[in-house]
């Protein structure tokens, strides 16, 4: 999952969704500096990412992606699954996914000052390139693979990627609305747990 759906899961605490969403720069447990419900929202994106990395249908999508993509399918998923919940957003939410993504930037610009350096570095791109936004459409998706073929390590087709979502669209299609009720009900179980705590 990434950042949409990663956002979205989080319910509606600010601070969950903050914590949700810098996660990723977050290395082991640096987190002292943060409150009580970001802390919660770290450890709710490691949780999904656990349940993701594990589930069959989001097997299928990485093993059908690793020919071409190799250590990187998991990204090409990840953000091939933004995609689908942008395309089918009114499946899942009742508010416009525009009016929801401005809703987000607001939540992490109003936070900016207690943001990660990374996510400082990442966030002024992804709001003037309106990421979660454009997820929902091949230029969007391009846009944002070929910003990250140039942070990659390794040498990789990355860059290419809406590729290979367009030739077996139908199937990651498919794949994702299997997948997304189980991590809806997942998460819904511990976000019960988790907001029980704060």
């Amino acid at each position: 999952m990434n950042y949409l759906a990663h956002l979205f899961l989080s319910g509606d605490n600010e601070l969950l969704m903050l914590g949700n969403f810098i996660a990723d720069h977050i290395k082991g447990n640096k987190t002292k500096r943060f409150s009580q419900d970001v802390k919660k929202g770290i450890e709710l994106h490691r949780k999904i990412d656990y349940f993701t990395d594990h589930h069959p249908k989001f097997l299928q999508t990485k093993e059908r992606l690793h020919e071409r993509h190799h250590k990187y399918a998991g990204v090409v998923a990840d953000i091939f699954y933004d995609h689908f919940l942008a395309v089918h957003w009114r499946k899942y939410s009742n508010i416009a996914l525009t009016n929801y993504v401005s809703y987000c930037y607001g939540v992490l610009l109003k936070n900016y000052t207690i943001l990660p350096s990374k996510t400082k570095r990442v966030l002024p791109f992804l709001i003037m390139q309106n990421w979660l936004s454009n997820y929902r459409t091949y230029d969007g998706l391009n846009r944002t693979f070929e910003l990250m073929a140039r942070r990659v390590k390794y040498k990789s087709v990355i860059e290419d990627a809406v590729t290979d979502l367009k030739k077996d669209y139908n199937k990651y299609n498919r794949e994702f609305l299997d997948f997304f009720p189980d991590i809806q009900a997942y998460v819904k179980d511990n976000l019960d747990k988790l907001t029980g705590e704060i």
